[in-house]
């Protein structure tokens, strides 16, 4: 693989700096966690986006979360068809392997994901629409909840309400998975949707019973 390339100056310099301070104070932990292997006790799946911390939100330590990240915090449906299929992977894998008790769907403000699905809808993204566009089809997964805030004419405020429907979705999508709504329904496992407001800090969660996410 000749296009791999050795890691930028300042990686290394970030890398040597953490070794040298953050591993070498805790080394004792970082063995035990490779010797005892991993126990979480949740799965969050969050956004790619670089703004959205999720051990920094829940102040959490190595261990502690099993995190997987995709483009809008989207999970598709079950679809046992033989493809390739990352997110449902990890989600197998944590609940069925690692036993997690809670699933956690974190979506946040400023979603570009969300955004581009907006796009989409509307006739304003062509390029999304190409059967080559992984982003396009991967969004395809919202895409039927725009008409739920198509008629909303505050952009930012649409913007909102489709990133806490894809938290929405991805709920509803996880209990189409038969080793999930198993384990709900035995009580060995629940789920929670949460919205992060990146640039006040809040956090929401969705609470079934009123239809509507509340401050946390």
């Amino acid at each position: 693989m000749e296009q791999a390339k050795p890691l930028p100056g300042y990686l290394v310099q970030r890398y040597h700096g953490w070794k040298a301070t953050g591993y070498a104070e805790n080394e004792a932990w970082y063995r035990h966690l490779a010797a005892d292997g991993q126990h979480p006790r949740a799965m969050v799946i969050s956004c790619c986006d670089s703004r959205v911390h999720v051990t920094s939100i829940f102040g959490a330590d190595q261990g502690e979360f099993f995190i997987h990240r995709n483009i809008a915090n989207l999970v598709p449906p079950f679809a046992p068809d033989g493809d390739h299929h990352g997110t449902s992977a990890a989600v197998e894998y944590a609940v069925t392997v690692l036993h997690v008790t809670h699933l956690i769907v974190l979506g946040h403000s400023g979603c570009g994901g969300v955004k581009g699905c907006i796009d989409m809808c509307c006739g304003n993204a062509p390029e999304l629409e190409e059967d080559q566009s992984f982003v396009g089809r991967w969004m395809d997964i919202l895409r039927p909840k725009y008409e739920l805030v198509a008629q909303e004419n505050d952009p930012g405020q649409q913007a909102q309400q489709l990133e806490k429907h894809a938290v929405i979705t991805s709920l509803e999508n996880l209990m189409t998975f038969p080793f999930i709504s198993e384990r709900v329904d035995k009580g060995r496992l629940t789920l929670h949707g949460l919205w992060t407001d990146i640039g006040e800090g809040g956090l929401e969660c969705f609470m079934p019973e009123q239809k509507a996410f509340r401050p946390v």
